[in-house]
C-alpha cells in the first residue's frame, strides 16, 4: 500500500506540474494575442485596411513559435524555476526567436505592406506582459503561502545581504520568518523597497518601527559591521522587548544567505573583534608542506590551531595532548572520524622529559605551536607547584626537545596575565616567555611567544560560567563591579597567532591587539536579562592574584608594530633554565615567591 500511495502521489504531482505549464503557456499566448493586434492597430490608425487576415496569421505563427521554442528552452517542461533569472533568460530567448520568425514571415508577404517595426514592438509589448504576469503571480503566491505563525522580522540594513535574505525568506515555506520592515541609516535609502518590504526609518527608530510593524524579532543583516554596532542594535532590540537574530559575518558566508542562516545573537557577536586582514600567504609559506606539531592540541586554543593548520596543507600535523578524549574530539572535528589509531595523534604529557624527546626525534617537526599549559588562575594560586611542573618545567622540556630536533620555528602561546604578573599563572607564563627568548639565543631556529587575553568560548571562561548560571537560574557572579577583561574569538586569536609566528624574530613576544577591554558587569547584565524574571548579580570580590584590569604590555615594554597594525613586537629578556632550576631549589621562600624572583628585572642574568 505505501508503494501504491507513493506512485499515486507522484502521478498527481506530475499532473499538477503539467497543468501549471499548460496554464503558463496559455498566459504567454494571450500576451501575443493582445500585443500583435494592438500594435498593428496603433500603427495603422486612420488606414482603412489593417489586413486582418495577415494579423491572424502573425498571431498563429507567434503561438506556434512560442510553444515550440519555449518548450525547447524548458519554459513549459518544468526545467527552469519559476520567477528565477534562468526563467527570464529562457523567456527572453524564446521571444527573440519568435520575433525573428514573425519578421521573416512578414517580409515574405509581398502583397501586404507591413511596417518593419511592428514585429519588434509587438514582441517588446508581449514580453513586458509576460514578465508582468509572472511578477504579479509571484507576489500573489507569496502572500497566499504566508502563514499566521510566521515570525515577523524587522530587518536592520538595506544592502545586498538584506536583499538576498529577504528574497530567501519570501520563498521559504510557511512557519518560518516574514520580513515586514527595513531600517537603514543611509538617507539615500529612505524610500527604498526591497521585494516589497519598505525602509521605515533609521536605526534610531527601531523601537517605534517595531511597534508600528508589529514585529516579533529583529534581524541584523549587516555582515560586515563591528561588534560595537551589534551591541548598539542589541540594546535597541532589548528596549523594544524583541530578540535579536543574526546573519553570518562575510568571512563565514560561502553562499548567498538563506533562511537557515538566521541564528540568535551570541556573545561572540557582541564581544568579538572585527575580522583582521591577514596575509595568509605568509602563514602558508612556513606551514604548507612541512611537519607541524601542536602541544595541548585538545584544548580550546590548541584544537582551533589544528583546525586552521589543517587547511594550510602541512605535510604532517602532529597533535599532542595528555587527554585522550580531547584528542578524539579534535580528530573528529578535522577528519570526521575518531579512530585514534593514527601516528599523528600523540598521547603524552609535557611533564615527561624523556617522552618529549622521543616524540620530537620520531616526528622531527619543522614548526611547533606550544599551547599546552595550566591556565586557571585561582587553582594555580592554590597549587603553585603544578604551575612549576607544567607551565615552567613542561615548557622547558618542549623547548629542549624542539631544539634537539632542529625545529625551524617555535611559537609559545602566552597570556596577557604575563604582563606585569601578580598571579602564579601570570608569573609562570612570563617565565615561559623568557625561557623561549633564551632558547632563541642558543638554538638555530626562530623562537617566539604570542601573548593575548581571554578567548570567547574557551573552557572555564567567564561566558561559559555565565551561560551555566543562566541555565540553572542561579545568580550571576561577578568579582567586582569595575572589573574589565580583553576578549577575542578563538578563531581570530589563532589566525593572528599563525601570522605572528610568520613575522616574529627570536626573543620577541608578539602581543595581539585585543581592542577595547570589556566591562564584565555589562556582560553579566546581558546574561541576566535572558530570562524572566531577570537573574540577580552577586559580587564575590577579587581573588588572590586577580587584577581589576588586565594589561597587554608591561610597564617597561614599548608598543611597536612594524609589520601589522594588530601585532606588537616586544623583546623579552632571556632567561636560562639553569637559573630557573636554581631558583626553584631555594629553601627560604614559597614557590610563588620563587616565581616572582624569576620575573623581576634582576633575573635577566643568564647562567651559562
Amino acid at each position: 500500500m505505501p508503494a501504491v500511495a507513493s506512485t499515486t502521489e507522484r502521478a498527481g504531482t506530475s499532473a499538477r506540474a503539467r497543468l501549471r505549464s499548460l496554464a503558463q503557456f496559455a498566459a504567454d499566448v494571450a500576451c501575443w494575442v493582445v500585443a500583435i493586434p494592438l500594435i498593428k492597430f496603433i500603427h495603422y490608425a486612420g488606414v482603412r485596411d489593417v489586413h486582418l487576415g495577415h494579423t491572424a496569421l502573425l498571431v498563429v505563427l507567434a503561438i506556434v513559435a512560442q510553444g515550440v521554442i519555449g518548450t525547447t528552452m524548458g519554459l513549459y517542461r518544468g526545467r527552469v524555476r519559476y520567477g528565477s533569472l534562468e526563467e527570464m533568460v529562457a523567456l527572453a530567448t524564446t521571444v527573440l526567436f519568435t520575433v525573428a520568425a514573425l519578421t521573416l514571415f512578414s517580409t515574405m508577404q509581398s502583397d501586404v505592406m507591413v511596417r518593419r517595426t511592428v514585429p519588434f514592438l509587438a514582441a517588446t509589448f508581449a514580453l513586458d506582459l509576460m514578465v508582468a504576469g509572472r511578477t504579479f503571480r509571484r507576489m500573489w503566491l507569496r502572500r497566499k503561502v504566508r502563514h499566521v505563525n510566521d515570525r515577523r522580522l524587522l530587518v536592520v540594513g538595506a544592502g545586498e545581504a538584506s536583499s538576498a535574505i529577504i528574497k530567501a525568506l519570501l520563498d521559504a515555506p510557511p512557519g518560518s520568518y516574514r520580513p515586514v520592515a527595513l531600517l537603514d541609516d543611509d538617507p539615500a535609502k529612505k524610500l527604498l523597497r526591497i521585494q516589497g518590504v519598505k525602509v521605515e526609518g533609521a536605526l534610531a527608530d527601531l523601537v517605534e518601527a517595531a511597534r508600528r510593524s508589529d514585529a516579533d524579532a529583529v534581524l541584523y543583516a549587516i555582515p560586515s559591521q563591528s561588534s560595537e554596532h551589534i551591541r548598539y542594535v542589541a540594546e535597541l532590540a532589548r528596549e523594544a522587548g524583541l530578540p535579536l537574530f543574526m546573519l553570518p559575518r562575510v568571512a563565514d558566508m560561502f553562499t548567498r544567505p538563506m533562511a537557515s542562516d538566521i541564528r540568535p545573537v551570541s556573545e561572540d557577536d557582541l564581544l568579538g573583534r572585527d575580522t583582521a586582514e591577514i596575509d595568509m600567504e605568509a602563514v602558508a609559506h612556513y606551514v604548507s608542506g612541512r611537519r607541524v606539531l601542536v602541544t595541548g592540541a585538545g584544548g580550546s586554543i590548541g584544537s582551533e590551531l589544528c583546525r586552521q593548520l589543517a587547511q594550510l596543507g602541512p605535510e604532517k600535523l602532529i597533535m599532542l595532548d595528555r587527554d585522550e578524549s580531547a584528542l578524539a574530539a579534535v580528530q573528529l572535528s578535522i577528519e570526521g572520524r575518531t579512530s585514534l589509531d593514527s601516528d599523528l595523534l600523540v598521547l603524552a604529557d609535557i611533564r615527561d622529559e624523556a617522552r618529549m624527546h622521543e616524540v620530537f626525534q620520531h616526528h622531527r617537526p619543522h614548526v611547533v605551536f606550544h599551547a599546552a599549559a595550566l591556565k586557571h588562575l585561582a587553582m594555580l594560586e592554590q597549587a603553585p607547584d603544578e604551575a612549576w611542573k607544567t607551565n615552567v618545567f613542561g615548557t622547558n622540556h618542549v623547548l629542549q626537545a624542539a631544539a634537539a630536533a632542529g625545529v625551524d620555528r617555535f611559537v609559545n602561546i602566552s597570556t596577557d596575565k604575563a604582563a606585569d604578573p601578580v598571579s602564579v599563572l601570570g608569573m609562570s607564563k612570563r617565565v615561559t616567555e623568557r625561557l623561549t627568548a633564551g632558547m632563541g639565543l642558543d638554538a638555530e631556529g626562530t623562537f617566539v611567544s604570542v601573548r593575548f587575553g581571554n578567548v570567547l568560548g574557551s573552557r572555564g571562561s567567564v561566558l561559559t560560567i555565565f551561560s551555566a548560571q543562566v541555565e540553572a537560574r542561579e545568580p550571576i557572579t561577578v568579582t567586582h563591579p569595575e572589573v574589565t577583561r580583553y576578549f577575542m574569538t578563538v578563531q581570530e586569536a589563532v589566525r593572528l597567532t599563525l601570522f605572528a609566528g610568520a613575522i616574529g624574530s627570536s626573543g620577541e613576544v608578539l602581543v595581539l591587539d585585543m581592542g577595547e577591554p570589556v566591562k564584565i558587569l555589562d556582560v553579566a547584565h546581558r546574561f541576566s536579562r535572558q530570562v524572566t524574571p531577570h537573574l540577580p548579580i552577586v559580587f564575590t570580590g577579587l581573588r588572590d592574584g586577580e587584577k581589576l584590569h588586565e594589561d597587554l604590555w608591561g610597564v617597561d615594554e614599548v608598543d611597536v608594530r612594524p609589520v601589522h597594525p594588530l601585532v606588537s613586537h616586544v623583546p623579552a629578556p632571556a632567561l636560562s633554565f639553569e637559573m630557573v632550576a636554581a631558583t626553584y631549589s631555594l629553601p627560604d621562600s614559597s614557590l610563588a615567591e620563587r616565581l616572582g624572583r624569576l620575573v623581576a628585572p634582576e633575573s635577566s642574568l643568564r647562567v651559562d
